[in-house]
């Protein structure tokens, strides 16, 4: 290798069906929606993350917002590796290089992808000059990025609510023992919220306005403690068709969202159902973990902790915590190369 070596960049990449973040020396250098918006005419991809997020919903013909993934696998193959490549070009310190570097990558994956995906993300990576590339499991990353020490022989118990899918897995000696991977995430409680508008209040809102009213008002409780205040939304009266506005409280969105959060609540007391009992045993001293962005939904802890009567934990900045424990497993290579998939 040797003279490759310094050649050769390190970057870990998270790329989930709601944002991409990539880390490159230690820092998150690349953190945006993970969207492309495309010129009908040419084929040309015109704007990729914030600038093609800010697009999605005002577009006109000529020009598609695609999201290239669709429940945490690539559903567009051409688009989403010309995202990736814009990311990477677009990283500060790979800029300044004359010519494109060789990069060593590893790549998070849904713990639920079938090999054909898998392979999707693979050759995505090396048409962007990937030649070493490593995928690691979700749920792992995430036990890594919240800072578990998963080669023990304990049971850690880690539920990631992304945007596309919620990874459910108990993790002990550096392997998943049990997991569950099931589709109803961020995007399944965005829409929650669209058709609650539009058949409780007769108001037809985008999917960037749900997702707002998901991020400033979400509950997936109707008794918060610190409940946050009324929020007017604003979007098209379904009777008259003249734009209008109403007031929401959070007590209405936890009611929408309800029997989604349900499903995810089962699929934990499932997985906790298919536990080994000694790893059980660990898991009721640990408690669970919650991860990715969806975990930032005020009450949802206090809601699982309920129905599990066990703690949970929230990670420290969750919606980092998957590309954290990526970039720990690039750095670490050696240490963890039993849990890399080549």
């Amino acid at each position: 290798m040797g003279f490759f070596d310094f050649l050769t960049e390190e970057i870990a990449i998270d790329l989930g069906t709601a944002n991409t973040l990539i880390i490159h020396m230690d820092k998150v250098v690349v953190d945006s929606p993970s969207i492309v918006a495309r010129d009908r005419v040419s084929g040309k991809i015109i704007a990729v993350g914030k600038e093609a997020n800010m697009m999605q919903g005002k577009t006109h013909e000529n020009i598609k917002t695609i999201r290239p993934l669709k429940d945490g696998v690539i559903a567009d193959f051409d688009a989403s590796e010309k995202m990736i490549n814009m990311f990477i070009k677009n990283i500060p310190a790979l800029k300044k290089k004359w010519f494109p570097p060789a990069l060593r990558m590893v790549i998070c994956i849904p713990s639920g992808i079938t090999e054909v995906e898998m392979r999707a993300v693979k050759e995505s990576a090396e048409r962007v000059n990937g030649k070493e590339v490593y995928l690691i499991h979700e749920p792992m990353a995430a036990a890594i990025g919240i800072g578990l020490d998963i080669m023990q022989p304990k049971g850690n118990m880690i539920v990631d609510i992304g945007g596309g899918t919620t990874e459910i897995a108990v993790i002990a000696l550096g392997g998943i023992v049990c997991d569950k991977s099931v589709k109803i995430a961020g995007d399944v409680f965005t829409n929650d919220i669209i058709y609650y508008m539009r058949t409780q209040h007769n108001l037809y809102v985008g999917e960037s306005t749900a997702e707002a009213i998901k991020i400033e008002i979400g509950s997936a409780t109707e008794d918060l403690q610190s409940p946050p205040e009324e929020k007017s939304v604003q979007g098209r009266d379904l009777l008259t068709g003249k734009p209008k506005q109403v007031q929401i409280s959070y007590r209405e969105i936890a009611k929408a969202l309800d029997k989604s959060i349900l499903r995810v609540e089962d699929a934990v007391m499932e997985t906790l159902s298919q536990t080994p009992p000694e790893l059980a045993a660990d898991i009721y001293n640990t408690g669970i973990y919650l991860a990715g962005g969806g975990s930032m939904l005020r009450g949802l802890d206090r809601r699982l902790s309920q129905k599990t009567d066990l703690p949970v934990y929230i990670a420290e900045d969750p919606l980092r915590a998957v590309v954290r424990g990526t970039g720990i497993a690039l750095k670490n290579l050696e240490r963890y190369k039993s849990i890399l998939i080549k």
